[in-house]
């Protein structure tokens, strides 16, 4: 009746994208099938003119007639064309094109994702070094820091620190200096470390860190769970010392918690599954070197070492 709209049929966005590939394969395949037309009237022409009416029938190129060669140039168009609609466009037309690119935008936002992960973890870490040096460690009147945080160590050429949860040697002179710089202060350690001791040592606080939520440790000994919390438990100290092991000292040098470091460089290398990390000397300064001789209380020849950050 009047009055009344003519209904507009409703074609969704992939329909209407399927209609139009398939009208643009029509028009390709029509243009391919009247080259294919032109070249076969065409080739009829050239001859026609060449044997018939005499065009050039006396120029030949290496002996074969001017008209073979032309033939054989548009053959070789038309074999062009063919494969273009039939080979090329199929694998390499345009949803080859779209697959192609959203590959190398996926590879580029990998690549993407996994730069933004090294900046937050590298993030993290400064902000967990600034929190420690700005908050757990205030400084006295002078402007100086009242705490110094202090690594000792006895680690060999290689770097070793223990095998099997032991020490590696006995050096007499290493343990009487452990003792005289460790005594009255707090020393922190992993659990490993602290579980090879027989009992805990006399005249330290002990602070163990541990994962297990559970631990039981004696009475005095200070349980916490991460390296920050170990060293907020030490904060009353001006010198707590970090005495093991080696995942402890990696974290503790990584996150630039150290303003110290005692050294026992013991000169050999030895087979270990503990490994002391490499001292960066841009960061470090060497302020004391002692050397010990071999002898007969002492297998092994060894320097006391004190490095200050710089």
């Amino acid at each position: 009746m009047f009055g009344k709209k003519k209904q507009q049929p409703q074609i969704d966005a992939a329909q209407l994208e399927l209609i139009e590939a398939a009208q643009k394969r029509i028009k390709q395949k029509k243009r391919l099938y009247a080259h294919f037309v032109l070249f076969l009237i065409g080739c009829v022409l050239i001859i026609v003119a060449n044997t018939v009416l005499g065009i050039g029938e006396n120029f030949t190129i290496a002996g074969i007639n001017w008209f073979v060669y032309a033939i054989l140039i548009w053959l070789f168009l038309f074999l062009y064309h063919l494969f273009n609609v039939f080979v090329t466009h199929k694998f390499m037309g345009k949803a080859w094109e779209k697959q192609q690119l959203e590959k190398l935008v996926a590879k580029q936002q990998t690549r993407i994702d996994a730069l933004k992960e090294g900046f937050r973890k590298e993030e993290t870490l400064k902000a967990k070094s600034e929190v420690f040096n700005e908050v757990q460690t205030p400084k006295n009147s002078n402007g100086n820091k009242a705490t110094e945080l202090t690594i000792i160590v006895a680690a060999a050429e290689n770097n070793a620190i223990g095998l099997g949860n032991k020490l590696i040697w006995h050096l007499s002179d290493d343990l009487k200096r452990f003792k005289a710089l460790t005594s009255g202060h707090h020393i922190i350690m992993g659990r490993k470390t602290f579980e090879s001791f027989p009992k805990p040592l006399p005249n330290r606080t002990h602070v163990v860190i541990t994962r297990q939520k559970d631990y039981q440790a004696p009475s005095g000994v200070i349980v916490v769970h991460s390296l920050e919390d170990a060293i907020d438990a030490s904060k009353t100290d001006k010198q707590p010392f970090i005495i093991g092991g080696g995942q402890i000292y990696k974290q503790a040098l990584a996150q630039n918690l150290v303003d110290k470091i005692e050294l026992t460089r013991v000169h050999e290398s030895f087979e270990a599954d503990a490994f002391f990390p490499e001292i960066n000397m841009a960061l470090w300064e060497e302020t004391n070197n002692v050397f010990n001789k071999k002898n007969a209380d002492h297998q092994h020849e060894f320097s006391f070492l004190t490095y200050q950050r710089k």
